[in-house]
């Protein structure tokens, strides 16, 4: 017997104890087949090979299994079946601004919390906003190609997406609206050129979303027209009112920051940790930068532009002249 995927991959461990049950998701869409709840097996793929195990109780979103055994396990169903099933999907838009050019990417998959994840995590990368829209209505038939009509767009791109379930990142359209300030009116047709969903995105909500992101923009922008000098120049003028100014949440997020971009290792973080005064901890903080050069010091300069875009504004104002 042939399967396909009814729901995403997980790797899942447990080092003490054992579980009664557990609920898998699944993105299988059952109102307009109730049947698939017969179909749908639980997959198993440990180092000898793949098994499969039947399901105790299939419930809208989740399939329940009693007493598993962990391994790299999946929600499968019955080949025949999985080639044409309605399933739950998700859409996740994101906005850019650039000067008068709105970028909108939607993102278009079946639901799978690992992925919301993988989206999430690759739009903050960016910069990005998003900006929350309504979910369809119905389901969507896995394996048929949707289209995107945006019609104040001058640009997009694929003209398809094809809805299947992906272990990478999902697909997405990514649009060119060449104005601001106007409502962003959305279109997505199936297969059979009929509307499976539409939005309204008002000028107000995403003026509203994009707001935290043109501020670091800004910020950046503001850096380069406001100091003069090295970046390292750059901060040594504003350590005085940085170690002044700067709050404990900001401080705690710089320390995330400078770790995960390797400007600093573990040792030197948590040597700053342990340090309870704020000001001390800042002053710590900004001469360990200072000592790294260039490089680390523009790192500085973009996350605490990204993390406090009024500090860093108020920072610039007060700034002292450094020698050259």
């Amino acid at each position: 017997m042939q399967y396909g995927q009814g729901g995403p991959l997980l790797d899942i461990t447990m080092e003490l104890g054992e579980l009664e049950e557990v609920h898998l998701p699944h993105f299988v869409c059952l109102g307009t087949n109730p049947s698939l709840r017969n179909e749908m097996k639980i997959l198993h793929v440990e180092e000898h090979g793949v098994s499969v195990e039947e399901v105790h109780e299939v419930t809208r979103f989740h399939a329940k299994i009693l007493h598993p055994k962990f391994s790299v396990i999946s929600v499968i169903l019955s080949y025949i079946f999985s080639r044409n099933i309605d399933v739950h999907c998700e859409l996740m838009l994101y906005l850019t601004v650039k000067k008068q050019t709105l970028i909108p990417r939607l993102y278009l998959f079946p639901s799978n919390p690992s992925q919301i994840q993988a989206v999430e995590q690759q739009e903050k990368s960016q910069g990005s906003s998003r900006v929350l829209i309504t979910r369809p209505e119905q389901a969507f038939k896995l394996n048929s190609y949707f289209r995107l009509n945006i019609p104040c767009s001058t640009y997009i791109n694929p003209q398809k997406i094809h809805l299947i379930h992906r272990d990478s990142t999902p697909s997405f359209f990514r649009a060119v609206v060449k104005m601001t300030g106007v409502d962003i009116e959305m279109e997505l047709f199936g297969d059979d050129e009929r509307i499976a969903w539409k939005e309204v995105v008002s000028q107000d909500e995403y003026i509203t979303a994009t707001h935290s992101t043109s501020a670091v923009l800004g910020a950046g922008r503001l850096a380069e027209s406001s100091l003069t000098g090295s970046t390292e120049q750059q901060l040594r003028s504003v350590r005085t009112e940085f170690v002044r100014r700067v709050s404990g949440p900001v401080l705690e997020g710089l320390l995330d920051g400078l770790l995960q971009h390797t400007v600093i290792n573990q040792e030197e973080m948590e040597s700053v940790k342990v340090i309870a005064e704020r000001a001390e901890k800042a002053r710590d903080i900004i001469d360990m930068v200072l000592r790294k050069g260039t490089e680390s010091c523009s790192r500085m300069i973009n996350l605490l532009g990204e993390m406090d875009p009024c500090l860093w504004t108020q920072l610039q104002n007060n700034s002292v002249g450094v020698p050259t």
